[in-house]
């Protein structure tokens, strides 16, 4: 069950965050916060979509046409725009989430959704997003610009936090994650 925000914060990270079972508590932050996770290179980079423009800026900021959605920053830690813990990139991919959620795996340019074993997206050296569905059947997702061969990992890492939002937002041709989750 995830705890919706007040309307300020972005719906990416509303549908991120777990309530805990206690009214009034905040949601743990994900294991090993502190030290932080994977080794991530912020590139100055741009996602051109359909539907918006997704830029990477070097400071970490995370901006969805023009406005702050989130940051990442070098040790693989995502935040909100008031600086709460959202979720941490672990070494070994993982993406763990606030209460030790599963929220996927992200690989060097692939990423899977939570409880899969395989992608669901992926990320070509010429910067294009294809994304898979169930049936393996691919569609192209935009192009990103400026995620060089040692920033791929950052730019699948943000493309796997906005289709999880995406995933939230009602049906798609995306692989679904299975277990109820609200994203």
């Amino acid at each position: 069950m995830f705890t919706r925000r007040p309307p300020s914060a972005s719906p990416l990270i509303a549908t991120l965050l777990v309530s805990s079972a206690l009214i009034g508590c905040h949601a743990s932050p994900p294991p090993r916060w502190a030290e932080g996770g994977a080794k991530l290179i912020i590139p100055t980079a741009r996602w051109h979509t359909d539907d918006a423009t997704i830029e990477i800026r070097p400071n970490g900021d995370v901006l969805e046409d023009g406005k702050v959605v989130f940051m990442v920053d070098r040790v693989g830690r995502v935040v909100d725009d008031d600086h709460e813990p959202v979720a941490l990139l672990l070494a070994n991919g993982t993406l763990a989430g606030t209460d030790n959620q599963d929220l996927g795996h992200i690989g060097v340019a692939n990423a899977a959704p939570p409880f899969r074993a395989y992608a669901w997206l992926s990320l070509r050296p010429d910067g294009t997003v294809v994304r898979f569905d169930a049936e393996g059947e691919r569609t192209v997702d935009g192009v990103w610009e400026g995620c060089g061969p040692a920033a791929v990992r950052t730019c699948t890492l943000v493309t796997h936090l906005f289709a999880l939002r995406s995933y939230s937002r009602g049906p798609t041709t995306s692989v679904g994650i299975g277990v109820g989750y609200a994203f």
